[in-house]
């Protein structure tokens, strides 16, 4: 296999129309290791390679009827591998503290749901992150974003409880960097009530974890936003310098 730079080609396309229709063409996908080629990318995701966590988990969404192009897609992730061997999971020897990063990508999927990623670093090494579909279907950019930093808090949350067992209790607020002003000023008061009383009411305990100093949130600029290598594919700069 050629190695590639990026797992993820972001101007090819992939959907449930290229799934295979025909007799012939399910036929020919029998005998493709799909399955088992997604099932070792997802324990790679999980464990040591957050640069591949968004592709592994979009091709993934095509394991029930996987067509040739899908394919070619999990092969190009197992080639960006190659390619990035050497790639590690690295600690800062200076002291940085515990720190995270939230993002959340629009509904630009034909599921039409939007994509949330985060990631916690403990001395800049990270060793919690994530990428998933939503469980809802937003009506706007402001209210996906909102969404995630909520599930991002209960990550955040936990992983703070359990720091502060294993070592000491953690007294400072966590930071989580946000690149949407929006859904930042909401965690702190109902500002936008008119466009977001739809919200359930279990996405607002947001609030009460700011509120009681478990965790703040500070502005990020996109430029600098690590967590968009887990919501969307990336042209090969981009996926270098958040990798």
């Amino acid at each position: 296999m050629k190695p590639v730079a990026i797992p993820l080609d972001p101007h090819i396309q992939l959907s449930e129309l290229q799934c295979p229709k025909t007799t012939s063409k399910i036929t020919r996908m029998r005998n493709i290791p799909y399955h088992q080629a997604v099932s070792s990318l997802i324990h790679l995701a999980t464990s040591t390679r957050p640069d591949i966590a968004f592709a592994t988990s979009f091709v993934s969404q095509f394991n029930a009827n996987p067509g040739w192009d899908h394919w070619e897609a999990v092969k190009r992730i197992y080639r960006y591998l190659i390619g990035t061997k050497s790639l590690t999971l690295t600690f800062r020897t200076q002291a940085q503290g515990l720190i995270g990063y939230v993002n959340a990508d629009g509904a630009t999927q034909e599921h039409r749901r939007a994509i949330t990623g985060f990631a916690v670093l403990v001395d800049r090494g990270a060793i919690l992150w994530g990428s998933r579909k939503q469980e809802l279907v937003t009506l706007s950019t402001a209210e996906s974003e909102y969404v995630t930093v909520t599930h991002a808090a209960k990550e955040a949350l936990w992983l703070r409880c359990h720091i502060g067992e294993m070592f000491r209790p953690l007294m400072q607020p966590m930071t989580l960097f946000r690149d949407n002003q929006s859904a930042i000023a909401l965690t702190h008061d109902g500002s936008y009530h008119a466009r977001m009383k739809h919200i359930d009411i279990c996405y607002h305990f947001i609030r009460f974890t700011v509120k009681d100093g478990s965790i703040r949130f500070l502005y990020c600029s996109s430029n600098n936003m690590v967590t968009d290598t887990l919501t969307k594919a990336l042209p090969s700069i981009k996926a270098k310098h958040f990798a």
